[in-house]
């Protein structure tokens, strides 16, 4: 495909888009019906749909309007800072978008004048005290690096290499990597493409895995030995860097309040030598047993909308609201099952302090019995990785 037939194909899928649904399934459908598109061709178009939905706002502005030609349009200036005149080359091939108008032109040159803040920045309005109370001086920067690429990054499993060995076997794979400071597991790749059919992935001594979450298992601090509890395991990349941290030494009990879930966590562990998890219901759960609790609580997931960026304009107020009794719900629960000296660990992919420190004082005052020992947030700009919130609580007795 030529690549004004590919930003056509792109107008296509928007102009089709369900914003309930998923991206990569759609992706996906598109390319099962048009299956003259190639691989470079289908990671062409699923590129410019993510640039799209993440700066969505300022794409509608330049292209004047939300249809899928004006989006994709827009999204040329706003994502790839585009002149009129080179938009107007790209279109014209006979299998591409008909060049700009006089009033399509008029609005690329100058739709962001005089719009506001969250606009520029793809922000919901409602949303843009949250960001100033998280980032504050820093609004701008951390909001621009959330309408960017999230990174691709991986976690070496310590089970069977050091992160050195790891690097030397991607390289030799012809995949290069660099640590990532935040987590000691952590490599940095330029591209996934080719993660899944390399033998580091197949042999289990890499995963996909956000630096981030990664931080998240380390923040937890499990000993060798310790008896864990995952209480919000979801697919379980926690739980495997939790087992890992623990030198395969100890148990580990996965749950999920839709175990479904969980199901890939045994073929996950089988992959990575880990033999000290264990799926359990809430029923099976026993209080006051567990050296340490961690809670990878539901949250709108705000820090990772470089991932599924029609998260962040599906969200509402009464979504958050239901979202912080989900919270609140699960930091209760949990907490019933630390051991007296043991530790809680609380953790969000958001940067609200909606979800983070104000659920941290809200645990505090209910739960006296717990002290907080401390807490840290990761911002996508000024740390390089998904935005994440952790709080380490210690119960005293």
């Amino acid at each position: 495909m030529t690549p004004e037939a590919r930003l056509a194909a792109a107008a296509n899928i928007l102009d089709n888009f369900d914003y309930d649904r998923p991206v990569d399934p759609q992706l996906k459908a598109w390319a099962r019906q048009n299956r003259y598109a190639g691989s470079g061709d289908r990671r062409a178009i699923a590129d410019r749909v993510y640039n799209v939905l993440r700066r969505k706002r300022s794409s509608a502005i330049y292209g004047g309007g939300t249809t899928g030609r004006a989006l994709v349009l827009g999204n040329l200036v706003s994502n790839d800072a585009l002149s009129v005149d080179a938009i107007t080359d790209l279109c014209k091939g006979p299998y591409g978008l008909e060049p700009p108008t006089e009033n399509e032109r008029t609005s690329l040159s100058v739709g962001s004048t005089h719009k506001s803040e969250p606009e520029r920045l793809d922000w919901p309005e409602w949303l843009y005290p949250q960001a100033m109370a998280a980032f504050g001086d820093a609004v701008v920067h951390e909001l621009d690096a959330m309408r960017g690429r999230a990174p691709i990054d991986l976690r070496v499993n310590s089970l069977s290499s050091t992160r050195p060995e790891a690097m030397a076997l991607l390289a030799g794979e012809g995949v290069i990597s660099e640590p990532v400071e935040i987590s000691l597991s952590a490599l940095r790749v330029a591209s996934a493409t080719r993660i899944l059919n390399t033998e580091a992935y197949r042999s289990g001594i890499v995963e996909l895995q956000d630096a981030a979450s990664q931080a998240v298992a380390d923040y937890a601090q499990p000993e060798p030995g310790q008896k864990i509890l995952d209480f919000c395991a979801g697919a379980g990349g926690k739980t495997l860097a939790l087992a890992a941290l623990m030198a395969n030494r100890g148990s580990i009990i996965a749950h999920d309040i839709d175990p479904r879930r969980m199901s890939d966590l045994p073929i996950r562990s089988e992959r990575a030598s880990v033999t000290i998890i264990r799926r359990a219901q809430k029923s099976d759960l026993v209080e006051n047993s567990f050296d340490g609790v961690l809670v990878d609580a539901p949250c709108s997931g705000s820090g990772s909308w470089r991932r599924d960026p029609i998260g962040k304009w599906r969200l509402t107020q009464e979504k958050l609201d239901v979202l912080i009794k989900a919270q609140r719900d699960a930091l209760s629960a949990a907490a019933t099952y630390v051991r007296p000296g043991g530790t809680l660990t609380y953790a969000t992919c958001s940067v609200f302090p909606l979800e983070n420190d104000e659920q941290v004082s809200w645990f505090c005052a209910q739960n006296p019995v717990f002290e907080l020992e401390t807490s840290r947030a990761l911002w996508p700009s000024r740390d390089k990785c998904d935005g994440f919130f952790m709080a380490r609580f210690r119960r005293q007795n």
